[in-house]
């Protein structure tokens, strides 16, 4: 059976994405025939297309992220059966298609509750943001977060649940469009670093004392200065690279700045089995429906605009989370 997909055949700018179609087989031991209802678009995405993070092979479908309707289960698969509705949000490549199969193992089940949109745009993101203030640095009520990106899809997650933690939240966004969305979503204080120096801002808005943890998924542009936020022993969390790879520096800047702590997260190492995953994912739905977090899903593009897509998220058009609707 041929369904439509986005196919990259080399790295480059959004035009290397193209509309093709695939065969999709049957399931195997341990698959499913997934039929997507709704697919996340994820930065990540657009490193695998840049070349900036190394592709599997050649040519490749991207995205991580999706939810759908199971059509079919092969052998030995236990967790599923056809017409459950279930979502992915990490795992092998090959979310921006139609239908495909995929290991069981990789999914979840979406509750009633959460629709298919919100469970394909949040549940990546979700996670991720789950994994950063409840595992990375465990936020509390004592603790100031800055949270760059704040008006980004991970951005407002981290805003939300941080709030809800107790903690004092200041988020760094570019324009005033996108400081109002991040205090709608709980931060308490925002800097337009387009207008203002951030690093000079928040020790201004915390008397000095500066961050116990920034939060940092742009990279390049803010690494060196997001040091300079922190307090004596404050934890530097550099998840993301919006901005471009972070320039090699001298790690005796850590002791220097403060004896600060620095991890660079990744979502896999903390769903790495089925227990953690389940747990996560579980977490996140149970946010959602308790009205803990509020989704934002600000775009939608049909899948065959996926490089229109790339092209929002990379110049920072986009808020919130954005799908693509197969």
């Amino acid at each position: 059976m041929k369904v439509k997909a986005i196919s990259v055949a080399k790295t480059g700018g959004p035009e290397v994405l193209t509309l093709t179609e695939v065969d999709v087989g049957t399931p195997g031991a341990g698959e499913v025939l997934l039929r997507h209802t709704a697919i996340g678009l994820n930065y990540v995405d657009t490193y695998f297309r840049s070349g900036l993070y190394p592709a599997p092979s050649f040519p490749f479908v991207p995205g991580v992220e999706a939810a759908g309707i199971v059509e079919a289960v092969g052998p030995d698969v236990r967790l599923f059966k056809k017409g459950d509705r279930v979502a992915y949000g990490a795992g092998a490549m090959g979310a921006y298609c139609e239908m495909r199969t995929i290991p069981a193992a990789q999914l979840v089940t979406v509750p009633p509750g959460v629709d298919d949109m919100t469970a394909a745009a949040y549940l990546s993101k979700g996670m991720t943001a789950h994994a950063l203030v409840m595992s990375t640095y465990p936020v509390g009520p004592k603790d100031t977060v800055l949270v760059h990106a704040a008006a980004g899809g991970v951005g407002l997650i981290l805003c939300e649940w941080s709030k809800h933690l107790g903690a004092r939240v200041i988020g760094t966004v570019s324009t005033e469009a996108k400081a109002r969305l991040a205090k709608a979503h709980g931060a308490d204080e925002v800097i337009n670093y387009s207008e203002e120096d951030f690093v000079a801002r928040l020790r201004e808005l915390t008397n000095g004392n500066k961050a116990t943890v920034v939060y940092d998924s742009v990279g390049k542009t803010t690494f060196l200065k997001s040091l300079d936020c922190l307090r004596p022993l404050g934890m530097m969390v550099s998840f993301g690279q919006s901005s471009g790879a972070i320039d090699p520096f001298v790690v005796n800047e850590l002791s220097a700045k403060g004896g600060l702590y620095l991890t660079r997260p990744a979502l896999p190492w903390y769903i790495a089995t089925r227990e953690a995953l389940e747990q996560r994912a579980n977490a996140l739905f149970e946010a959602i429906e308790r009205g803990i977090l509020h989704c934002t899903i600000s775009q939608r593009f049909p899948l065959a605009e996926a490089a229109e897509a790339h092209r929002a998220l990379g110049s920072r058009q986009t808020t919130g989370s954005s799908v693509l609707v197969p």
